[in-house]
């Protein structure tokens, strides 16, 4: 059987395998978040979604469907002057913020999306910008049911079925786009771009059909040198990529912090208390100013915060573990056109400005190599500038 006939069948597969899968989600709501709406006012408020279930649709939460968030905390991180007064960017659902800047000059945006993303969604959805402002929304870039292969299947995840995309992160890596994913509650996906540009189609890069590795919140970094870093989970292992991304080139080195910072205040009960104690979840991994950092999420007074270590060597060890972001969670750090720096948002917690939605803040390293919100920010990002 070749040519049309083939393409016939492999095409009717699909469709029964997005047909099989619909019918199999036992969940009311949309898979996706779609293009969102212009913030009007100062983007305050959102939704607080959870594991034990969610109920609302659209881009502004009803406040029946707003769990455990009745506006910021009296002590937030705004008005202790932690962290700037954003808006965000979009009136839109989203978890882990992601955004790159493309070898064309764009900016892409992706994150976890849908109505219940915690326990399903369609894929990965994608934005793109050219100034950071003004979004434009290019769809599902890869769908599960329809591009996904050992994805497809259903879980369990806090006891209940789950097949979702959480944190998705787009990398621009030797001339392509790449993505990487994971699966819920576990299994990490590594897709590149058969064609070269952001909206894919997206195909597995792995030489078995396969997660590269079982856990969530996968990274990658692309070197100086070329070469491309892969972490998971909280960052306490990373390993170095094939050339061609097919898979681990070496095996996982195990990442130590050479001065723990060991205060309860600044974790989560879930970190281990080992000599890796940066966070607990959603590991970022970039380079600056020639040192390498490492970072996690994690529970920082009382904020879900992304917390920074740095080296000189990408398997450190690392020092200086600090509150990088106050509330910004599991998200990624990025470079503009003219230079500055730049981290992505989504607010997870009663300190935020605002909970669950794409956001952008400016950052600077200070003089002793860490990273903090930076005292100016533009003034289309700030809730007093209109």
């Amino acid at each position: 059987m070749i040519g049309k006939e083939r393409i016939a069948v492999v095409a009717g597969i699909a469709v029964l395998w997005a047909v099989a899968a619909a019918q199999m989600n036992p969940y009311p709501g949309s898979g996706t978040s779609g293009p969102g709406l212009a913030v009007k006012g100062d983007g305050w408020g959102g939704w607080r979604s959870s594991p034990e279930g969610v109920a609302y649709r659209g881009p502004y939460p009803k406040k029946e469907w707003s769990l455990k968030f009745e506006g910021m905390a009296t002590a937030s991180a705004v008005t202790s002057g932690l962290f700037p007064p954003i808006r965000p960017l979009l009136e839109l659902h989203m978890r882990d913020t992601f955004i790159t800047r493309g070898g064309d000059g764009y900016f892409y945006m992706t994150g976890t999306t849908g109505d219940n993303p915690w326990l399903f969604n369609d894929g990965v959805e994608l934005w793109r910008s050219p100034d950071l402002q003004n979004w434009h929304y290019l769809g599902v870039v890869w769908n599960i049911d329809t591009d996904g292969t050992w994805e497809r299947g259903w879980h369990h995840a806090n006891g209940k079925p789950a097949r979702a995309v959480w944190a998705p992160e787009m990398h621009y890596i030797r001339g392509n786009y790449v993505i990487c994913l994971a699966m819920a509650p576990s299994g990490i996906a590594l897709l590149r771009s058969r064609t070269g540009r952001p909206e894919g189609p997206y195909v597995n890069a792995l030489a078995a059909d396969r997660p590269l590795a079982e856990g969530t919140d996968p990274t990658l970094m692309e070197d100086d040198d070329g070469s491309v870093y892969f972490s998971y989970d909280n960052g306490g292992h990373i390993a170095r990529l094939e050339d061609d991304l097919s898979g681990p080139a070496e095996p996982y080195h195990r990442i130590e912090l050479e001065d723990p910072d060991h205060d309860p205040k600044h974790h989560s009960g879930k970190c281990a208390r080992g000599l890796h104690d940066i966070g607990y979840e959603a590991v970022v991994l970039f380079r600056a100013n020639g040192k390498y950092y490492l970072g996690a999420a994690d529970e920082y007074e009382g904020r879900y915060s992304t917390c920074l270590a740095m080296s000189d060597r990408i398997y450190g060890p690392y020092h200086k573990r600090h509150e990088a972001v106050p509330g910004a969670g599991g998200t990624n750090f990025f470079r503009d056109k003219d230079g500055n720096w730049w981290t992505g948002y989504f607010g997870n917690d009663n300190q935020a400005p605002f909970r669950e939605k794409p956001g952008v803040v400016r950052v600077e390293f200070a003089a002793d190599g860490t990273v903090h919100a930076a005292a100016s920010q533009p003034k289309w990002l700030l809730v007093d500038s209109r």
